[in-house]
């Protein structure tokens, strides 16, 4: 859930030691100037991005003096030109656009945009795995599907797990072989789930789902899961299975990854996780990663996988899938470049 607006009825003092980090944050960065916030903006994931931008939101009536209190606490940071309280609506818009560009800032503003105009499907994005899938379980599979691709994959991925199992492979079916819904379907989605929506005859046909959507919700759930949903999906529709599996980017994809873009990976990678995820890589793959290492880190490692001795190849299979989790929201955020199945570059 977003953050509350700050009181500002409230008087300075009180308004001020209401706000939470986050807050203080966002009043920074209206500060800040479009370019500055936009280049801060660049380095954040987006889940950061989504937190920070509904913090701008919800400061956006603060007073002058509060702001003064926290230009303080910043200790001599000096006040920039400010849009807060004027037009910040239109200058979150404009950071958003100039830091991830219009499609991503497009799936950002849906999910922060205060309540008033936000949609049914978009206030799904507010709420936790459990209580999406409790709410859409008894819907028809296609509406499921079509709901679940609406979802950041991790999250699409976790309410996925908690359907009832023998209706996952069908939902994932669904969503491998969504292309576009007309706006025409998601005004009855939205009824379908009892809320509010305004028809908009402008809106065009959303692009949802698709082989690579399914493929990288799979990414994101763990390998009995996996395992589970691919054999029942194969008796099914055995050539949809094999192209879903296609666009996963496994563990041994790694060895097409960048050496700048493995570094980045590595310094955020748990060494004990990617120490049992290297029992399972093949010499090749073992190489590429410990020449991206120090060589105390590399020898480090390698003495670990050796005094740990034989392990399940399910433990080894859980650590890569972290590994590949880890490597995922790197890329996503766009703080290192994940070549591989499923991704296409120039």
């Amino acid at each position: 859930m977003a953050e509350e607006d700050v009181d500002v009825q409230k008087s300075p003092d009180d308004a001020y030691s209401l706000l939470s980090g986050t807050q203080k944050c966002a009043i920074i960065m209206l500060l800040l100037g479009e370019e500055e916030a936009s280049e801060i903006l660049k380095n954040l994931s987006p889940r950061e991005v989504q937190t920070l931008g509904s913090s701008m939101y919800s400061v956006a009536g603060v007073d002058q003096l509060t702001v003064n209190k926290v230009l303080d606490e910043f200790l001599g940071i000096i006040k920039a030109q400010t849009n807060i309280g004027l037009g910040a609506d239109t200058y979150i818009r404009r950071v958003l656009h100039k830091a991830l560009g219009e499609d991503k800032a497009g799936s950002i503003l849906t999910r922060i945009t205060p309540s008033s105009s936000a949609k049914g499907i978009e206030i799904l994005q507010w709420m936790d795995a459990r209580s999406i899938a409790e709410m859409i379980s008894s819907e028809h599979p296609q509406i499921i599907a079509i709901i679940i691709s609406h979802l950041d994959y991790s999250i699409g991925a976790d309410v996925l797990i908690q359907l009832p199992e023998d209706l996952q492979h069908d939902v994932l079916r669904r969503i491998a072989t969504l292309d576009s819904v007309q706006p025409e379907a998601i005004a009855q989605l939205e009824r379908v789930m009892q809320l509010q929506f305004q028809a908009n005859t402008s809106l065009r046909a959303s692009k949802i789902g698709g082989v690579k959507a399914a493929a990288k919700i799979m990414n994101f759930t763990n390998t009995a899961v996996e395992q589970r949903i691919m054999r029942s999906l194969a008796k099914s529709d055995k050539n949809l299975m094999t192209n879903i599996q296609d666009n996963m980017f496994m563990f041994e994809n790694l060895i097409a990854v960048d050496d700048k873009s493995m570094s980045i990976l590595l310094r955020n990678v748990d060494p004990n996780i990617l120490t049992i995820a290297l029992k399972g890589a093949d010499d090749r793959l073992k190489d590429k990663i410990f020449g991206a290492m120090s060589v105390r880190a590399a020898a480090s490692i390698k003495d670990d996988m050796e005094s740990r001795g034989p392990m399940r190849v399910t433990e080894v299979q859980e650590a890569q899938k972290q590994v590949i989790a880890v490597a995922r929201r790197l890329s996503d955020a766009g703080t290192m470049v994940l070549a591989g199945r499923g991704d296409d570059y120039v």
